[in-house]
């Protein structure tokens, strides 16, 4: 991981409106930087704010407030459509549900093409179709693939072919939106694996969004905890399950199963209850011990503090 800063996110809000006088803080003043090369998990329950943060960043919605800054320049900022142009090939997105993405009236070799078109990457049809056959073998499909359609494939397949579409436009930055949810177990290490091969092949940096911190630790450099819109603890992946601080965060950490019946009889579920929070000021988002920050009061802060150094 370089220490080049290529996304930094600034008290970032996406609030929807529900009603004439409600409003939903669906991401409510979060901040983190995501270094080139690396990959940054973002972890949490449904309805935390994760995927919505994504989607803002790669600008599907518009942010409510705050900035989104990759490679130095506010992408709310980018109004031409030569801009958003160069930004939709910098930054592409695999989303959640392989097969809802995929435009079933298109032919395999349509569909990973498109990029290519928009952005004129082909120099003629023979070269548009070495690049659709070269993106399949690349994620691990065969040529003879590109003349079907997303229907005659399974989950695991249509997420390379999500993957491939992806690839075609060469991004730097990928927003990976739970792209394994929705596949079986023992798929979703194959699709976890061809991601960190590409990153190494390709010099990629992900955002990878999930709520599987087993599978988030395993490709994750550093893991950010959402909670209802607000990010309440980050650190480097390592740090973060063998020091995990904010109780939110322990109690995620302790729903994971393991296969091992001895340590399943004597697991402790940690239950998070927001209610037992000091509330004498406004939490803030503090460094409790380098690259480890937690959302907190000044004096949870120092608790948090003491607790570490007990360890």
């Amino acid at each position: 991981m370089s220490e080049e800063k290529l996304l930094e996110i600034k008290d970032l809000k996406q609030y929807f409106k529900t009603g004439r006088h409600s409003v939903v803080k669906a991401v409510d003043g979060i901040n983190f930087d995501i270094y080139k090369g690396e990959t940054f998990g973002l972890v949490g329950e449904s309805g935390c704010g994760k995927s919505t943060t994504g989607r803002t960043i790669i600008r599907l919605y518009n942010a409510t407030d705050g900035e989104v800054l990759f490679k130095g320049e506010n992408v709310q900022d980018r109004k031409s459509q030569t801009d958003l142009k160069k930004f939709n090939r910098q930054m592409q997105m695999i989303f959640q549900d392989p097969y809802s993405s995929l435009n079933p009236r298109m032919t395999v070799m349509d569909i990973i093409a498109e990029g290519i078109d928009v952005h004129g990457l082909a120099e003629n049809e023979n070269d548009r179709k070495d690049k659709v056959y070269e993106l399949l073998e690349t994620v691990g499909l065969e040529k003879q693939h590109a003349t079907r359609y997303p229907h005659e494939f399974s989950g695991g397949q249509r997420q390379r072919l999500g993957i491939a579409r992806a690839l075609a436009v060469e991004p730097e930055f990928i927003i990976a939106d739970e792209p394994i949810s929705a596949l079986d177990v023992s798929i979703q290490a194959q699709v976890v694996n061809l991601l960190k091969k590409l990153q190494k092949e390709k010099n990629l940096t992900y955002l990878f969004i999930a709520h599987d911190l087993s599978m988030v630790k395993y490709i994750s450099d550093r893991i950010g905890v959402m909670y209802f819109g607000k990010m309440v603890e980050l650190a480097d992946s390592d740090e973060l399950y063998k020091n995990p601080i904010h109780p939110y965060t322990k109690s995620l950490l302790s729903a994971i199963p393991l296969p091992d019946p001895d340590y399943e009889r004597e697991r402790i579920r940690h239950r998070y209850d927001p209610s037992q929070h000091d509330t004498s000021e406004e939490p803030e988002f503090r460094e409790v011990r380098p690259r480890h920050w937690v959302l907190c009061t000044t004096k949870e802060f120092e608790a948090y503090k003491k607790e570490l150094d007990n360890k």
